[in-house]
């Protein structure tokens, strides 16, 4: 067993300690270590975006860095963009989620989590963009599904909405 280092960071909100191993990625420890898999893996070089986070507010790729890079930092997955986790059965969607699911902004889902996670730092500085905008910040997302209309449509809607109430704090799963 390799040496570990411990990591504190604060994950959607909760205090977490770990004893992870120094290359260990982020996005594995988010996946298998705390069970949050909404932080999907796709091509694991930084390229297709399924993996992006927020590390202190700003869109990361969790495949290019190590857990223990995330050691005092606050990282927020998807699941912890709904105010109350979002759970089965919950109405508590982040504005920019439901305007997703109006706009039929998906099919297969896997990229969904990842271009989530880069939208919202991009709403949060740029609250009123065009067209022109929306599709270069979400140039460094793949989706192989939909054609990005319906994610630009989205992304409108979520722009009329008003703004979300602040998570609670949660290592849902």
């Amino acid at each position: 067993m390799k040496d570990r280092v411990a990591a504190q960071m604060t994950v959607n909100g909760v205090p977490c300690e770990r004893a992870v191993e120094p290359r260990l990625l982020l996005s594995d420890f988010l996946r298998y270590e705390l069970g949050l898999t909404g932080t999907h893996v796709g091509c694991e070089h930084g390229v297709c975006g399924a993996c992006t986070v927020l590390l202190d507010g700003e869109a990361v790729r969790s495949c290019l860095m190590f857990a223990i890079q995330a050691d005092g930092h606050e990282v927020t997955t998807v699941e912890g963009l709904a105010p109350d986790g979002g759970g089965a059965g919950s109405e508590s969607l982040h504005p920019l989620q439901a305007a997703f699911r109006e706009a039929h902004a998906l099919q297969c889902g896997f990229c969904t989590p990842g271009i989530l996670m880069t939208l919202v730092p991009f709403l949060r500085d740029h609250p009123s963009p065009n067209e022109r905008e929306i599709r270069e910040a979400l140039s460094g997302n793949l989706c192989r599904c939909t054609g990005y209309q319906n994610i630009v449509a989205a992304v409108k809607l979520a722009c009329d909405a008003p703004p979300p109430p602040p998570p609670s704090p949660s290592l849902r799963r």
